[in-house]
């Protein structure tokens, strides 16, 4: 029986979580199906646009994405803290800006007045909005129901698109955030469908590589804000140029379809201490390693304490790659 959400997700032990979504009854999310010949790439399109859009109206930001033939692979990071900041009026604008809301929230937002009961109800709707703007499941929910019904108006049918659930993994640590979002912004790559980073098409390495050339970070993506220090602002803890480097390095590494080296030189690698041959089986293998929370001993522990889990699922696995 699949875990339960709330048995997954500790905002106390990280706000960084990977999910998956995969397509069924041989629907094609994209790309082109080699049987009819029919082509799908411009749902990569759908998916990169609404992705990007809902990052500007839940608390959650976009750390990295890949849009692949039948499944997406997304990282998040759950900002609930923007969440309780934000005044009840902007909560209502965020939620009417992806549902009509009802009377009670289209009566406050026009500005007429209220009496003491809808006060009450209105208080009881805007809790639980607040909630749902720093949710994984809504958050989810909202990507994936969305792209399933322009699917399905098009393929001229009914029914699932997707599987019932996204798969989602807590990323617990620094390694485990670094691991997994290489994995993700290599899937293209080692799926042979690009040859390079920059070339693999609706992934946020391509978009980081673009405004990296101007100098800049994508507005749409969670910023890198460089190495952990003291006063840190809000961001990914690493450095850029340091991540595309490696990132690039590993592509290059699996191309070459060979076991590759990474120097230990590299700052970001050396860093997070994960030697170079595990470094290129977390890239590789990320899914097939990991059926569960990512992170060092510590973090499990804490984790699956805070979440009463009796079981370390992931532990051994973690210990022998990631140190």
């Amino acid at each position: 029986m699949p875990t339960a959400r709330k048995k997954q997700v500790s905002l106390s032990d990280t706000k960084y979580y990977h999910c998956i979504s995969r397509c069924v009854r041989r629907a094609f999310l994209c790309g082109e199906d080699r049987f009819t010949g029919r082509s799908y790439e411009h749902r990569r399109d759908w998916v990169e646009e609404k992705l990007l859009t809902l990052a500007k109206v839940f608390c959650i930001e976009v750390c990295g994405y890949a849009v692949m033939s039948n499944h997406t692979h997304i990282v998040l990071y759950v900002d609930d803290k923007k969440a309780e900041r934000l005044s009840d009026k902007a909560i209502v604008i965020r939620w009417h800006k992806l549902f009509k809301g009802n009377w009670l929230t289209q009566k406050y937002i026009n500005g007429n007045e209220l009496s003491e009961s809808e006060h009450i109800m209105l208080a009881a709707d805007i809790t639980e909005f607040r909630l749902r703007l720093a949710s994984i499941s809504w958050f989810m929910r909202v990507l994936n129901e969305s792209i399933a019904r322009r699917a399905n108006e098009e393929d001229g049918c009914t029914g699932r698109f997707w599987e019932g659930r996204f798969k989602s993994q807590a990323l617990l640590d620094t390694a485990a955030l670094a691991a997994c979002m290489a994995y993700v912004d290599l899937n293209p790559v080692r799926a042979k469908i690009a040859e390079a980073p920059e070339t693999s098409d609706y992934t946020s390495i391509k978009k980081r590589i673009e405004c990296a050339r101007q100098g800049k970070q994508p507005k749409s993506l969670r910023r890198f804000a460089g190495n952990p220090r003291a006063n840190m602002p809000s961001g990914l803890p690493f450095d850029l140029t340091y991540y595309i480097q490696l990132v690039e390095l590993t592509g290059r590494c699996m191309r070459a379809d060979k076991r590759g080296y990474i120097s230990d030189s590299q700052p970001l690698l050396a860093r997070l201490q994960i030697a170079p041959d595990n470094w290129l089986k977390l890239t590789t293998q990320f899914t097939k390693v990991f059926h569960g929370a990512v992170g060092r001993k510590q973090a499990m522990t804490d984790y699956c304490e805070h979440l009463n889990k009796k079981r370390r699922v992931n532990l051994t696995q973690c210990e022998q790659l990631l140190g």
